[in-house]
């Protein structure tokens, strides 16, 4: 992707303080969805499109002790499945998609999450966000899966702002310093799941208020 001059950003020092103090108050960020092993996160984060991770765990700390590999998965079926996730936002394409996954999993990498990001947004209900979750999460790879958080914190902030999630991306991966890169999805997406919220974030908390350059701050 060619991305258009840096007009809009911020300088690297402002950027290098956000991500000090972000790593400060969360030296070990985690992601908020249950999970024992890469499978588990892959069909975690399938799941949790369109949906909120609470709604996701609910579902999953009944799925996962019944069945938490591909061939369990697809012995339990669609019909089987859907019983584990109809309190999720569109259960039915959900269970196709993952038990088609399952599938594909056992014939192409022998029941195994493959590592890079080709293979796995071959798979069925994959896109790239949940590739990116998967290989920073499950994997330890620098990637940065830009949800709507990470799209409004980016922009607000002008840490990097972008007119799609493609553009923000490219400019998070080029622009957060390499120290930080690793960890970053995590910082992101907390920070504008609890303090720099849609309708109207939390200026007054926020522990980056005098680094951020979004001009209609609020107090709380």
């Amino acid at each position: 992707m060619v991305l258009q001059p840096d007009v809009m950003t911020m300088n690297k020092d402002k950027r290098i303080e956000i991500f000090t103090r972000l790593r400060n108050e969360n030296p070990n960020p985690e992601t908020e969805l249950e999970y024992t092993s890469p499978y588990e996160l892959l069909v975690a984060v399938t799941l949790s499109a369109q949906a909120t991770d609470v709604s996701v765990n609910k579902a999953t700390r009944k799925l996962f002790p019944v069945a938490n590999t591909p061939a369990q998965i697809l012995a339990l079926g669609e019909e089987g499945l859907k019983e584990y996730i109809k309190t999720i936002g569109l259960f039915n394409s959900k269970a196709k998609n993952v038990v088609k996954m399952a599938e594909l999993l056992l014939e192409r990498h022998g029941g195994e999450v493959p590592k890079t990001r080709d293979e796995l947004v071959a798979l069925p209900g994959v896109g790239r966000k949940t590739a990116n979750v998967v290989l920073n999460t499950a994997f330890r790879q620098p990637a940065m899966a830009v949800d709507t958080h990470i799209f409004r914190v980016s922009n607000r902030t002008k840490i990097a702002p972008g007119k799609n999630v493609d553009e923000v991306e490219a400019r998070l991966m080029r622009l957060v310093p390499k120290e930080f890169l690793m960890d970053a999805h995590h910082w992101l997406i907390l920070h504008g799941r609890y303090t720099c919220v849609a309708r109207k974030p939390k200026c007054g908390s926020c522990i980056i208020e005098d680094l951020c350059e979004f001009k209609q701050k609020t107090s709380d």
